[in-house]
C-alpha cells in the first residue's frame, strides 16, 4: 500500500475484520520477531478467542483494541488495554504498514488525552526493539523493565494530560 499523508486512518472493532485477514497478519514471521509471547500458530479458533478476549475488555472497561484501517484497508490492530490500574497501549501492524505506526499512535494518543480515565499510558516493548526514538519524540520515558507472562519487556510511560 503506498503511504501518503492523505491516507485516512480509522479505528473499527475487531469483529468487523475477516478472520483470514487477521490469520495472515499474525502468521507473518516479521510480526512475530518482536512479539515474544507469540509462540503459537494462528487459526480460526485462535482468532475467535483473540477477538472474544478483546471484546471482553470493551465490555469490562469501555475501551479496548481496535482493528486499524488505512483508506478502509486493514493494516493491523492496537489500542488500549487495562493492566491493573494502568492503560497499556499496544500496536501490531502488518509489516508493509510499519511506516504508519507514528501516525496511528498519535491518533490513538489524542483519543487517550481526551479520556479523563487515562492520565497516562504505558508501552511494553520487547528488548529486540532497537528503534525507540519515536517513543522519545512522543515524550514517553523509560520507567524500567518488567516481566510479563515470562518474557522481559521495556516499560515506557507517557502522560496524556
Amino acid at each position: 500500500m503506498p503511504l501518503t499523508h492523505s491516507n485516512t486512518i480509522t479505528f473499527v472493532r475487531l469483529p468487523n475484520i475477516a478472520p483470514d485477514e487477521i490469520i495472515q497478519h499474525m502468521s507473518d514471521p516479521r510480526v512475530a520477531e518482536h512479539m515474544p509471547l507469540l509462540t503459537f500458530e494462528w487459526d480460526y479458533e485462535t482468532v475467535a478467542k483473540f477477538i472474544s478476549t478483546k471484546e471482553q475488555c470493551w465490555a469490562r472497561d469501555g475501551l479496548g483494541h481496535w482493528a486499524i484501517l488505512c483508506d478502509d484497508i486493514y493494516v493491523g490492530w492496537g489500542g488500549f488495554q487495562k493492566e491493573g490500574t494502568e492503560w497499556d497501549f499496544g500496536l501490531v501492524l502488518k509489516p508493509d504498514c510499519f511506516g504508519l505506526g507514528i501516525r496511528i499512535s498519535k491518533k490513538a494518543l489524542e483519543f487517550a488525552a481526551a479520556d479523563a480515565r487515562i492520565p497516562y499510558v504505558t508501552f511494553l516493548l520487547p528488548p529486540s526493539r532497537k528503534k525507540l526514538g519515536a517513543l522519545s519524540r512522543l515524550g514517553a520515558e523509560h520507567v524500567g523493565d518488567v516481566t510479563y507472562d515470562g518474557a522481559k519487556f521495556l516499560k515506557y510511560r507517557l502522560d496524556t494530560e
